[in-house]
């Protein structure tokens, strides 16, 4: 099928709304492929390694949209840039774009059109985001760089600008956070409550955001720092201001920080910083040791009520999980070993192959799919989402992916996580079932059966209602587990022999 490009000029639009773009583009008949992607050299040469770029849109420019799409001919293509102008069109008239003041183009329209605003959401092309932040911060305005793909030393240096201004910069790549209640990012709809949450984690943070809610407690703020401000290389800037943030806040009376193992200089300066706190602190760094996300939020909850918790591998009952593991392995072939986990979480992925490998052999290294044992792969990199959206908004590479893996004869359990909240899928579950039925169907015409573990990262506020998902997984025969840690102990324990 042959590839055509539609090129915009002038006709900026932010990466989750392309991200939007690119699902509804696919979901034209006899669209095989699509993008929606801003003309950067970076984005181009993105479109060219997927076979998705033309010559039209060779000279495309950083400001101009480039609509990508295999399609079966010039007619369907064309169907599908109509697709994303009516679009566009009804996200505009649905904001008020059509009907009332013009939508500001810069930020000095926007801080006229909003002079009390003191936060700056940034979400443009990694290459231009540090610039755009960086005159927020000059304008005093905290920021949430959701922008990835931002260098390393442009971090560094507007995060100590932001210090220097006494302002916070929430990223590069922070993709959840909460600040006075109000939801930023892929955020879940909690309670404002007592807990405030420091995190180096997107998907980390809702998994310990909604388990506290769960648990019937509140969050007073979740200030999200980026994942590479653990490194060494950055130095904990931003963690440290947010550690120090929730110390200050009358409404915080628990501190939880979270995030992937610190760097070794980053770690002894925060284990300082805690200590002379003044607040209780629930810890966690992924993969660090057995204790897991779920631990830390329940460990959150019981400091903020004067409890002690006691980590358990299971919250239900262990005849509950003999049980679970006798159903799961019915009917399973002797070549069928090996647990394959088909994430949309970077930190969940993580935390799944830690418990896979702290049970089980054979676990391959990494979150790349990649390895012929135990394997978890993170469909939220860079390298699977190249023209698509990311599978927290559109689940079609998960889908193949969950075919790949059922196509392997020694495929013993599907691992799964299922993540809810403001600007995700809204009915993931219902979006997977058709693949996981699939799955099934496939290891039942080979002479086996496969099992498929699942969690749901969410709550029942939530757009997509975490208890139906929930029941709607399990009416099709998943195993759903309280809790990710959960969900790969078990899925380890069906594979072990």
């Amino acid at each position: 099928m042959p590839a055509f490009n539609f090129v915009w000029r002038s006709a900026y639009h932010d990466s989750v709304t392309l991200m939007r773009l690119a699902r509804d583009l696919e979901s034209v008949p006899g669209v095989a492929r699509a993008a929606a992607m801003m003309g950067t050299p970076g984005n181009r040469a993105l479109m060219q390694d997927a076979g998705l770029l033309t010559t039209a849109a060779e000279a495309a420019g950083p400001i101009d949209l480039v609509i990508a799409v295999v399609a079966d001919d010039e007619a369907t293509a064309r169907q599908a840039e109509e697709a994303v102008r009516a679009a566009l069109s009804g996200r505009a008239t649905a904001s008020g774009g059509s009907s009332e003041m013009p939508r500001p183009r810069t930020l000095a329209s926007a801080l006229r059109a909003a002079p009390d605003a003191n936060i700056a959401l940034i979400s443009i092309p990694g290459l231009y985001a540090a610039a755009e932040a960086r005159r927020a911060l000059r304008a005093g305005l905290h920021v949430m760089l959701f922008s990835d793909n931002v260098p390393v030393e442009q971090e560094i240096e507007l995060k100590r600008l932001a210090r220097e201004r006494g302002l916070m910069l929430m990223g590069p790549d922070c993709g959840t956070a909460i600040v006075n209640g109000v939801p930023l990012g892929f955020a879940n709809v909690v309670s404002r409550g007592r807990i405030g949450i420091a995190a180096a984690s997107g998907t980390g943070a809702q998994e310990v955001m909604s388990t506290i809610a769960r648990c019937g407690e509140g969050v007073s703020h979740v200030i999200g720092v980026g994942g590479r401000d653990l490194s060494d290389a950055v130095g904990g800037l931003a963690m440290e201001q947010a550690i120090d943030a929730l110390a200050a806040d009358p409404a915080t009376s628990v501190v939880c920080v979270i995030g992937k193992p610190p760097g070794g200089t980053v770690a002894r300066r925060l284990e300082s910083q805690i200590a002379r706190l003044g607040k209780p602190c629930a810890l966690h760094f992924v993969g660090s040791t057995t204790a897991s996300l779920e631990d830390c939020a329940r460990d959150a909850v019981a400091l903020a009520r004067g409890e002690k918790h006691q980590p358990v591998a299971f919250t239900i009952p262990d005849a509950e999980v003999a049980h679970m593991v006798s159903e799961a392995r019915r009917g399973r072939r002797p070549e069928q070993r090996f647990v394959r986990g088909v994430y949309s979480g970077g930190t969940l992925a993580w935390e799944a192959r830690s418990v896979l490998d702290t049970t089980l052999g054979d676990v391959a290294p990494g979150v790349t799919g990649t390895g012929g044992g135990h394997r978890v792969v993170d469909l939220g990199e860079d390298v699977f989402t190249v023209g698509r959206p990311h599978p927290m908004i559109d689940g079609t590479v998960r889908r193949e992916w969950i075919a790949r893996e059922a196509a392997d004869p020694s495929t013993a359990a599907l691992l799964l996580d299922i993540v809810l909240g403001h600007g995700a899928h809204p009915d993931p579950a219902g979006e997977l079932l058709p693949a996981i039925d699939a799955a099934r169907d496939q290891a039942s015409r080979r002479g086996g059966a496969l099992a498929v573990v699942a969690s749901v990262t969410g709550t029942d506020a939530d757009p997509q209602n975490r208890s139906a998902q929930v029941s709607r997984l399990r009416g099709a025969g998943v195993v759903v587990m309280p809790s990710n840690a959960q969900a790969a102990r078990l899925a380890a324990r069906i594979a072990a022999r």
